[in-house]
């Protein structure tokens, strides 16, 4: 039971918390393989995540989720998301830099 208890506490204690930073950074590891690390895509065949507002990604990745937005890979992964982790996709992207602004 102590154990127990002491699990919890340094997991919820506020330098044990996770932030927001890295579920959005844990979540975006997904898109690495089409788009890049951290949504810096190469190339122009793919858009660049990385850099964009997170009103504009977050509209967009609600739009696949609901099908408004039709695609063949994006409306099937959007759809495996809630709203929050949408959210928290969008608030990371946003927050990169792009290679050739860095």
């Amino acid at each position: 039971m102590f154990r127990c208890l002491l699990v919890i506490t340094l997991l919820t204690a506020p330098g044990f918390a996770r932030s927001e930073s890295s579920i959005g950074a844990r979540l975006a590891a997904t898109c690495a393989a089409c788009h890049g690390t951290a949504g810096d895509t190469k190339g122009s065949t793919l858009p660049r995540l990385a850099g964009q507002s997170q009103q504009a990604l977050s509209a967009n990745l609600q739009a696949f989720k609901t099908g408004k937005r039709p695609s063949t890979i994006m409306t099937q992964i959007a759809k495996g998301y809630t709203d929050e982790q949408i959210e928290q996709l969008a608030a990371y992207f946003a927050a990169q830099k792009p290679e050739a602004a860095k």
